[in-house]
């Protein structure tokens, strides 16, 4: 077992204001992530300022805490400048981190600073060794696992990656990996990697079942997952190697940051105490009282479908008490399971979150007829009085659920952990006396947290004491008295030569000079290099266009059927982009006896142990891989390294049987999240040999950016349904199965189709790939062909059109048009009206407007 110390571990709290910020230092927490009002993922949370950023980094390191700026979503073309200006900042500041999601901007950073700490989000999807491994030449401090990764594979990770790891253990769960969610901006116009996530996942949806609705009771929030709470894991994450505990909530109360970084505080204590018992009922029970959708360990424990999603609420809903039992003129009557008080705040679940519940205060309780004054306990059977104005008792029904949404008196003891004016920590001080008569005394005070230490001289020279000599008790008593300071005098030496005296006034200040020079110390930034570059000069200026009857169009395929009609068409490329792995030799087969490349796609998502699936696609010896996340990135970066490596050694490999002296094709996907010009550079130089950019660019995102990259190499998807959600969570498993994973499940998808059926009449086709991973995918197909002449101008020469449930005709038909469009035959406006698609490239159509 690894020899891991309490300061080894890390406990991060979410500040989206000042209290939070305040009750996070009051609690415990060891570390602060916060963003500004622009570049972060939380973009509807209050927000600091760019300008507040020294006053916050000097308020936590007073406290000896860390701060960390979440610069966590994708970065435009046109923001790169706005970017620049915030890091600079940053740097200035001495923020001790910034979280990151764009490799674009990681590249940036490092340009301007090769030194300033950067964190890989969460957003970046790292889930394997792999991934971090792909890192590892951009200096990442640490990076943020996906929430999906179990403890197994945690540990796995840690062992192998040599990087800090943190992980997120409370708080919302995305039902899609976080970075690889295109549902909030394709329906509602906000963007999840903008920081504008709509919630899309906690909207009510219809299962559709091979076309037919699958009636489900009280269960219609089918995506939305349950709240995360790891406190009983916590020496698990630990012992697995996890070195910062992520609490979720920048959007929360302080009262909620307080009760759970305190509660959090406690286990990470008590655990190197060797006092760790777990969490007790009432802990837990406080915090569900501050937000709970109903808690669980995630993907933790491993995959448990059925219990990540219940499915019947999409919201906080507090402490469970229990069921209405009897309906009374002024009240109900209930054998409750949490206790209760006057002022307590509860609410009336009648089973149905769409209509409005009725809920309010408590006004009284009784027990046998008779008024509590005190709490009522768990397990008596009490009748609750609400408030006279709050509760139309005439809606509430027998068996209704009673809920405990609010506890006054919780929230005051919480608010009084930081509500005050008194230091939230303080820190221990060494000091060294030494003096002699006729001489001034020498005092060397020591912050031992923070290893800085000074010296303060007398201003009086020491005299001969005539009656009551100083002593080591007196100077420790007016040294000591540090209250209101962030100091407590933990250890004084005194070396004074015979019996001596000094003003009772100079002792005192020379306490308060040496207390004001260390607390002057603790707010000082740390220094990093710091480069002025123009971040825009390694921009591509000129571009080759490409004229009409130039341009190549690709098809990706999902079906074999689909790929037997494709190969008869005049498109470059084949993508087949199957379900499972087991289908790919017959496509392979297709493509070779028409003579058309054929590209294998990759599952979006990379785990650990998941290096099989790439090995056998390389025995395939396709013609191209289509990449899509970094850790498969680095195993094909690898693989193709050995294998040049033994061609040059005239070692034919064992293991990659593919035709000598080839490699295929890398070509990365839309899932690398390339929205800028130095993405686009970073993974060219990371040897891909054609790159397709983030569906999160409208149009003139995407003309901006061409306008400064090699063009050359990319390929744009010009045609097809979006993929919005991307999940570990399977839909199949957990509602057409009593199983609760792929080892028990029985493979329905194997049987059925499923799609989610929305609120305005839409169903969205929901597909698995190898991994048992779902993809949600939009209902209607959407056409970027009006602009491909603005793409062509800048010298683009790839365009793919991407298929999902089509006909042999419909895709004959969608080829067709689109070679017509690329030999300038027919317009773009006829191309989309022609296949009623929706007119936009991206997620969002925007306007081209330069």
């Amino acid at each position: 077992m690894r020899d891991i110390r309490r300061e080894d571990i890390e406990l991060l709290a979410p500040a989206g204001d000042w209290d939070c910020m305040r009750a996070a230092v009051a609690n415990g927490a060891d570390a602060i992530f916060f963003g500004v009002e622009k570049f972060n993922a939380r973009a509807r949370a209050n927000n600091f300022r760019m300008d507040d950023l020294p006053d916050i980094m000097a308020y936590l390191h007073s406290y000896g805490v860390k701060g960390f700026l979440t610069f966590n979503i994708l970065v435009f073309e046109d923001e790169l400048k706005d970017a620049q200006a915030l890091i600079d900042a940053c740097i200035d500041a001495g923020v001790d981190a910034v979280i990151v999601q764009d490799l674009g901007l990681v590249k940036m950073i490092r340009e301007m600073s090769p030194d300033f700490p950067i964190h890989g989000s969460t957003q970046m999807t790292i889930t394997s060794p792999e991934a971090v491994e792909f890192t590892k030449p951009y200096d990442m401090e640490r990076v943020v696992l996906g929430r999906e990764n179990n403890l197994k594979q945690i540990k796995k990770i840690a062992d192998s990656a040599n990087v800090p790891l943190e992980v997120f253990v409370h708080g919302a769960l995305c039902v899609s990996y976080s970075g690889q969610c295109l549902t909030s901006e394709m329906w509602g116009g906000r963007s999840a990697n903008r920081g504008e996530c709509a919630q899309a996942c906690r909207l009510p949806y219809d299962m559709m079942v091979d076309g037919e609705h699958q009636p489900m009771g009280d269960i219609t929030y089918l995506l939305s997952p349950k709240d995360l709470a790891a406190i009983e894991l916590v020496p698990d994450l630990i012992e697995a190697g996890v070195v910062s505990f992520k609490i979720e909530g920048r959007m929360k109360q302080p009262e909620y940051v307080a009760n759970v970084v305190s509660k959090y505080r406690k286990a990470i204590d008590d655990y190197f105490a060797d006092t760790w018992t777990g969490p007790t009922k009432e802990e837990v029970r406080e915090l569900q009282q501050s937000f709970s959708r109903g808690f669980t360990h995630g993907f933790l424990n491993g995959t448990n479908n059925k219990q990540l999603v219940d499915g019947t609420f999409p919201k906080s809903r507090g402490v469970y008490v229990g069921r209405v039992e009897q309906v009374l003129r002024d009240g109900v009557v209930c054998k409750i399971e949490a206790p209760l008080k006057r002022g307590d705040g509860i609410g009336f679940d009648a089973g149905d979150p769409t209509k409005k519940e009725e809920g309010g205060r408590i006004y009284d309780l009784r027990r046998k007829g008779v008024k509590l004054e005190g709490e009522a306990e768990e397990g008596w059977l009490v009748d609750i009085v609400p408030g006279r104005s709050d509760v139309d008792l005439r809606r509430v029904k027998v068996g209704d659920k009673i809920w405990k949404t609010s506890d006054q008196a919780l929230d005051k003891r919480m608010r009084a952990t930081f509500d005050t004016e008194k230091p939230y920590k303080v820190f221990p001080m060494h000091v060294r006396v030494e003096g002699r008569v006729g001489e001034p005394m020498r005092t060397w005070w020591t912050d031992v947290q923070k290893g800085t230490t000074v010296e303060v001289v007398s201003e009086i020279a020491l005299e001969a004491a005539q009656k009551r000599p100083m002593d080591k008790a007196l100077l420790e008593e007016q040294f000591g008295r540090l209250g209101g300071t962030v100091y407590q005098l933990e250890q004084i030496d005194v070396t004074l030569e015979g019996d001596v005296i000094v003003p009772m006034r100079e002792l005192n200040a020379i306490r308060r000079r040496a207390v004001d020079h260390l607390a002057g110390e603790r707010p000082k930034p740390p220094v990093y290099v710091k480069r002025d570059v123009d971040v825009l000069a390694d921009a591509v200026v000129e571009h080759t266009s490409i004229a009409y009857g130039e341009a190549q169009l690709t098809a990706l395929c999902r079906t074999l059927e689909q790929v037997q009609t494709a190969v008869k068409t005049d498109v470059a490329m084949i993508y087949a982009d199957f379900e499972f792995i087991k289908q790919f030799p017959a496509a392979i087969e297709t493509c070779r006896a028409a003579g058309k490349p054929i590209a294998l796609v990759t599952p979006r998502i990379h785990m650990p142990n998941e290096n099989g699936y790439h090995r056998n696609i390389l025995k395939l010896k396709p013609d191209a891989v289509l990449v899509r996340n970094t850790g498969a990135l680095y195993f094909y970066q690898q693989a193709k390294a050995d294998w040049e490596r033994q061609i040059a050694e005239g070692i034919v490999p064992a293991d990659v049987q593919l035709e000598y002296g080839k490699f295929p094709q890398i070509i990365g996907d839309f899932s690398l999240n390339v929205a800028n010009h130095k993405t686009v550079q970073l993974f060219m130089e990371e040897g891909l040999d054609k790159i397709t950019p983030s569906y999160d660019l409208n149009i003139q995102q995407m003309v901006d950016m061409l306008g400064r990259s090699e063009t050359s190499k990319l390929e744009i998807v010009i045609h097809q349904h979006l993929p919005m959600f991307h999940t570990e969570h399977c839909t199949y498993c957990t509602f057409l199965s009593e199983g609760t994973d792929y080892t028990n499940c029985g493979r329905p998808c194997e049987e059925h189709n499923i799609s989610l059926r929305d609120r305005i009449g839409m169903s969205h086709p929901v597909r698995v790939d190898e991994g048992c991973r779902n993809t949600v995918y939009n209902a209607i197909e959407q056409s970027g062909a009006e602009y491909l002449a603005n793409f062509m101008e800048l010298g683009v020469p790839s365009y793919r059109v991407e298929f999902l449930e089509e006909t042999p005709e419909q895709v004959t038909e969608v080829i067709d048009l689109y070679q017509q469009a690329l030999r300038g035959q027919v317009s773009g406006t006829q191309v989309w009206r022609k296949l009623k698609a929706t007119n936009q490239l991206g997620v969002t159509r925007g306007q081209l407007v330069k």
